[in-house]
């Protein structure tokens, strides 16, 4: 049974919803700002209540008007803070990597500080549409936040780099030449030369090289049947294997790699792990500095094109880090880079098992709540130094660099 009442928002939550409190309930409210007063519809869940607005009878100071149209006429699901002024995002993002740490890892620490990023927009060069077939035709599209099951046709995304979109509406153009089926997902990434299309979703694709040929610029064409892995179907000559790899956000993704690689300099690690490495960013980073690096990744391809960039001395392995860690282990430091779920359980115990300690673990993280988590099952580390980037600007997302030492 829904509620209603006013609330006052006073902080953002994880998520990017607006977080107030309703005799004694915590309420959390999407597109809300801090400082808000809303007329809210709510209804119970447990310990918490979810509530949509019905009226912003004041607005917080950080609010302004979201200038994508999209975000408010289609309620899309892909940005959570454009109706928060920049500085307010970066605020909100220090309050959640602090609230994260303290509550749910349980530490004391001081309020960290988040970067910026220097683009607001225009930043994204890669975007992932939902594609439907509605009469005939495919559409592609994003998901309003509130309706997940539904797709809404995306013209623009601000957040966007606009040559990816420009490639969006090139492989429109010739959307019939995709795979057969319902529903499928795709995304386009761009690279130096072009871009790279990823295409999950459907059982038999034989127009793959008409399509590959109608699109001068995609230089490379990846596809994931249903069920199966993923493959590279068609490429240019000389492109370079794992292209479709390269970062989202470049210039922030930099920033991570130099931070991270200043704190290593502190160590002076003669054996590195590189854990979830991806293509290797920061593996050859580790082993510039003189490092014997060994990396552990179990995306194959990417494991791949990781092992090219890494010098005698150094090795990439193929597979899962909680079945491959602990074999490769002791070494002076250990970088961690998991997905948002964090580390599988098992790999604290491993960190803490051993005689040799390593110097320091330095975790990169996408997701400050399971950060919390696993620094918090870590109780033999103590955090010397904790940053975040804003890898992301207009949605709730934080990249998140922890240098974690043994304790005292």
């Amino acid at each position: 049974m829904s509620e209603r009442f006013d609330l006052r928002v006073a902080s953002i939550a994880a998520g990017g919803d607006g977080v107030g409190r309703h005799e004694g309930m915590v309420v959390f409210v999407p597109r809300t700002a801090p400082g808000d007063v809303v007329h809210v519809e709510a209804v119970r869940e447990g310990r918490l209540m979810r509530g949509r607005v019905l009226e912003l009878r004041t607005p917080g100071a950080a609010r302004i008007e979201p200038p994508c149209r999209h975000f408010t006429h289609d309620r899309c699901g892909g940005c959570q803070l454009q109706h928060l002024s920049y500085e307010g995002q970066v605020a909100a993002k220090v309050s959640v990597i602090h609230d994260s740490l303290t509550r749910i890892g349980g530490l004391t620490l001081s309020v960290p500080e988040v970067e910026a990023s220097a683009a607001q927009w225009r930043y994204r060069t890669k975007l992932t549409l939902a594609l439907r077939m509605r009469g005939g035709n495919w559409i592609a599209g994003l998901r309003p936040f509130d309706a997940p099951g539904e797709v809404f046709p995306v013209d623009d995304c601000r957040i966007t780099n606009d040559a990816v979109l420009a490639h969006w509406r090139d492989v429109m153009r010739h959307a019939l030449m995709l795979p057969q089926a319902r529903e499928l997902r795709a995304s386009v990434r761009l690279l130096e030369d072009g871009f790279a299309l990823v295409v999950e979703g459907g059982r038999a694709w034989t127009t793959h090289a008409e399509l590959f040929a109608a699109v001068p610029a995609m230089v490379e064409l990846w596809w994931q049947p249903d069920g199966k892995r993923r493959r590279r179907v068609q490429a240019r000559p000389g492109t370079r294997a794992g292209a479709s790899f390269v970062q989202v956000n470049a210039q922030v993704a930099a920033r991570v790699r130099d931070w991270v690689l200043d704190i290593v300099k502190r160590y002076a690690p003669k054996t590195a792990i590189d854990a979830y490495s991806g293509t290797g960013n920061i593996a050859a980073g580790l082993a510039s500095l003189g490092a014997s690096v060994t990396t552990i990744e179990i995306d194959r391809e990417a494991a791949l094109v990781c092992a090219g960039r890494l010098p005698a001395g150094s090795r990439s392995v193929a597979g899962p880090v909680e079945k491959l860690l602990g074999a490769l282990l002791p070494a002076d430091l250990v970088v961690v880079n998991p997905p948002r779920a964090g580390l599988d359980a098992a790999i604290p115990a491993m960190l803490q098992a051993k005689s040799r300690e390593p110097k320091a673990v330095i975790y990169v993280s996408c997701n400050p709540a399971t950060l919390a988590r696993d620094v918090k099952r870590m109780n033999r580390y103590a955090v010397r130094s904790l940053r975040g980037f804003d890898m992301f600007p207009q949605t709730a997302h934080i990249e998140t660099v922890c240098e974690l030492v043994p304790a005292a």
